[in-house]
């Protein structure tokens, strides 16, 4: 790993530990041992970096005084709240407590809770509460990490594993409530969606399980404030791993939280994108990025409050050098506050593990911010008193449960649109469509772009064709390839036909012309699809027969430029995209639109985008941006985002017929497909606006 030393401090943090002997961290989570090797392993390595890059030096880069944070904050707030699915808040509906049981130890009772977060999204806990209580006394939100307690196959819930916590707290003067995630709660939601279980469509909504994760926190400090036993003025959060970061989330958006000690829940940017450290991590780690923050951000928007972040120097899935940056980053906001007292790092020896040395500092850490200025040495230690079955809230899951589901409707999609009665007020709608596109969507667009600087590789003729490869710059190390043909004897062609392939499709046209032109054979990975001659040859008749030139375009990541293809891999790219505010389709879509801008000075002629499946609505939202579209081919396309393309938060702007709607006034659309219903806003829109009937079709797609 290539370090990044931004100040001499960290250059002698980092001596001082190398003298100690102490590892800067260990490796991430290990993928499957993959044989090959990729030129876009390269290239696309290389452009995590330069994001990475790019996103860490801006952040909080344009804070100098405090008066700026201080005008800054209630904004930066506002957008984690919508990057977490909270803008606008859930309204807070009652809770509906109810004490399922409760089990006593002679120190302190343990109270087994459910509530409601919100109706149906049901939150288990156990809330221990000491026996003596000369007053209300302050109170720990501790938010459960990825400990599953499950025993032939009924889930106990994480608080079972982590109940040493509670008890230590109760113990110690304080009112503990231990809540259980959503995943490894008594009702089993799902908190890896675009890790395994391949639902990107996540990523369309908006929706992250760290937004429930935070809804449920805030509304357990609701359920805390509403106990008489609870000093609702001295409220702290801690939690480890997974619970880490939910402090992290809970701390920066709620400040009734008075203190917080996340451990080992949060690292930079560059550890999770760079280093790969979110090939260990499930979605719950991670807010839907939109507005491309590193992660210091929510961190400094817990200041000027008391924070001690906590960590082992061996962590795999936090490693050291990322906490010490995020560190250092945060406290130049402390110290805006001259509140460089209240934050603390703590760093102990261990791997990512519960440890009593990182255990130790938290509760002396709480003792001292919520027990004015306590100092008293401890003298107990976290233990473990209770078997799992004593702890369990539910004797029976509750039928109306929306845990298991609650992905489908936690975030709102946009509301169905009306069909604009005029011109003025269809204009007026798709431009705030495009402009909320351009904002959310598509806010990892290069906000400035050079020209794509078109090269031309080869030049060959075959037969009655000749076939040119070029090469052009989509952004910053991103270098596309465009293979075009035409009749050798054409001059000027009337028509240009951009196709924009897919894998399958890429390899079909391999499989026509890489058997008979050198240069495209070339571009293959590997060897040839086996020869599809009749598709060669009806492919040289039409060119033979028509005054047109055929491009053909694969987007990054297809192709020549191809990175490894192992699906846990293909996965792990994709999630980088998202952690860096875009999407492998979002980024495609810039691929589409520079291809486009590359090759219209190369041949002046009315320009047709081509493509099927998902990439052919890729095709469809680049053609949105760029000017003078004559006509789409787009066959298969999905008649909704559930199905691709996946793109950061469209589905709170808009769905697919909104988008062929606003592509068909001024190109010609054309659906290879059966008609649909899905489609009728798209002809009812064109009829209510008198367009061109040739403006939106359906053809039959052709025989396979």
């Amino acid at each position: 790993m290539i370090m990044n030393y931004r100040n001499m401090a960290t250059v002698w943090l980092l001596v001082l530990l190398g003298l100690l002997g102490l590892p800067l961290h260990g490796p991430a989570q290990e993928a499957p041992p993959q044989p090959a090797t990729y030129h876009g392993d390269a290239m696309i390595a290389s452009y995590f970096q330069k994001q990475t890059s790019q996103l860490e030096d801006a952040c909080l880069e344009e804070i100098d005084t405090l008066d700026e944070w201080k005008k800054q904050r209630p904004l930066l707030r506002g957008r984690l709240l919508e990057m977490l699915g909270l803008d606008p808040m859930p309204a807070r509906t009652d809770l509906k407590p109810v004490i399922t049981g409760r089990t006593e130890h002679e120190q302190f009772t343990v109270e087994k809770v459910q509530f409601q977060s919100r109706p149906g999204l049901y939150v288990t806990g156990n809330l221990y509460i000491p026996n003596h209580r000369p007053g209300p006394l302050p109170a720990i939100l501790y938010v459960c990490g990825h400990g599953q307690v499950k025993i032939d196959g009924v889930s106990y819930g994480a608080k079972a594993h982590y109940q040493h916590h509670g008890s230590w707290f109760a113990r110690n003067g304080y009112i503990c409530l231990t809540i259980d995630t959503l995943q490894l709660g008594e009702i089993e939601g799902i908190h890896h969606g675009t890790y395994r279980e391949n639902m990107w469509w996540w990523v369309n909504r908006g929706y992250t399980p760290a937004g429930v994760e935070a809804w449920n926190c805030m509304r357990s400090l609701d359920y805390l404030q509403s106990r008489q036993e609870v000093d609702g003025d001295r409220m702290g959060v801690t939690g480890r791993s997974g619970g880490g970061a939910y402090s992290w989330w809970i701390a920066a958006i709620d400040d009734r939280i008075k203190t917080a000690v996340p451990v080992a829940g949060i690292t930079d940017l560059r550890n999770h994108v760079v280093d790969g450290c979110v090939e260990g991590h499930c979605d719950c780690m991670y807010m839907v990025n939109t507005y491309r923050w590193d992660y210091a951000m929510v961190a400094a928007l817990v200041a000027p409050r008391p924070l001690l972040i906590s960590n082992t120097d061996r962590d795999r899935i936090f490693p050291l050098d990322g906490v010490y940056r995020t560190h250092q980053k945060v406290r130049r906001i402390y110290e805006l506050y001259d509140a460089a007292d209240k934050l603390a790092l703590h760093i102990t020896s261990g791997p990512h593990k519960d440890t009593q040395e990182l255990r130790v500092h938290a509760f002396r850490w709480f003792n001292f911010h919520l027990q004015g200025g306590k100092t008293d040495l401890l003298e107990t230690t976290a233990t473990k008193f209770f078997e799992p079955q004593q702890l369990k809230v539910f004797s029976e899951l509750p039928a109306d449960q929306k845990n298991t589901r609650i992905h489908e409707d936690f975030i709102a999609t946009a509301p169905a649109a009306a069909v604009a009665k005029t011109p003025a007020a269809w204009h007026q709608q798709a431009d705030s469509w495009k402009r909320q596109l351009k904002e959310k969507s598509f806010r990892g667009w290069p906000a400035t772009a050079g020209p794509p600087r078109l090269e031309t590789k080869t030049h060959e003729n075959v037969g009655d064709l000749t076939v040119r490869v070029f090469e052009f710059e989509s952004q910053q190390g991103i270098r596309l390839p465009l293979v075009m043909a035409q009749r050798k004897d054409l001059e000027k062609p009337s028509l240009l036909v951009l196709n924009v392939l897919d894998e399958d499709h890429w390899k079909a046209m391999l499989a026509g012309y890489g058997h008979s032109c050198a240069s495209v054979r070339k571009l293959a990975l590997g060897s040839l699809p086996a020869e599809d001659k009749q598709a060669w040859t009806s492919e040289q008749k039409m060119l033979q027969n028509n005054d047109w030139a055929m491009v053909y375009f694969p987007p990054r990541g297809i192709g020549p430029t191809a990175w490894d293809p192992a699906p846990f891999k293909q996965n792990q790219h994709q999630r980088r995209f998202y952690l860096l505010g875009q999407t492998l389709d979002g980024m495609r879509c810039w691929d589409v639109r520079r291809a486009i801008q590359a090759i219209r000075p190369e041949i002046s002629a009315p320009l047709w985008l081509q493509s099927h499946g998902s990439m052919a609505g890729i095709a469809l939202y680049a053609s949105l941006f760029e000017k003078d579209i004559s006509r789409l081919d787009l066959y298969q396309l999905p008649t909704s985002h559930r199905q691709g393309p996946f793109l950061l938060g469209v589905r709170q702007v808009l769905d697919m017929p909104q988008a062929v709607a606003m592509a068909a006034e001024n190109s010609r659309v054309i659906l290879y497909q059966p008609a649909d219903p899905a489609w009728d806003y798209v002809q009812q829109t064109s009829t209510q606006l008198d367009w061109d009937t040739r403006q939106f079709q359906f053809r039959s797609p052709p025989a396979p």
